[in-house]
């Protein structure tokens, strides 16, 4: 199994953040991958805050874990990808041109409406998955 090619296929993964204090949060992102690259950024979708939890938790503590995963009745189609890293916020449109032009790739949304917030940059440092098959 190609835990970086099944992680790529995915549409929707979760992002795990700790804060300074200790305090998990988890939270459903977009994303894009290239090479041991994670980019997903903060979007035009309804928010009560540009200033999430997610963003305050990787200033705070910047290790992080995205979790993507595929369910089917059948359970030999089942699998999960882990990829642990290191986060960074980018909000320099310099900096923020690849990974925007990544999800732009991907998402058909932000070729339309591409996101003007910060995006986070996750350096892959540790790849885990599972598979049954």
């Amino acid at each position: 199994m190609d835990a970086r090619r099944l992680l790529g296929d995915a549409r929707v993964a979760r992002l795990a953040t700790v804060s300074g204090a200790g305090i998990p949060h988890l939270v459903p992102v977009t994303f894009a991958l290239y090479g041991d690259t994670i980019a997903t950024a903060v979007d035009h979708k309804p928010k009560t805050t540009t200033n999430l939890r997610r963003i305050r938790d990787i200033r705070e503590n910047p290790n992080v874990c995205v979790l993507a995963d595929h369910y089917a009745d059948d359970w030999d189609e089942l699998w999960w990808v882990r990829a642990d890293g290191y986060a960074t916020i980018v909000e320099n449109d310099g900096e923020r041109a690849p990974a925007l032009a990544a999800l732009a790739g991907k998402y058909a949304q932000y070729r339309e409406r591409p996101p003007t917030g910060p995006v986070i940059l996750i350096q892959v440092t540790a790849w885990r998955s599972w598979s049954s098959s």
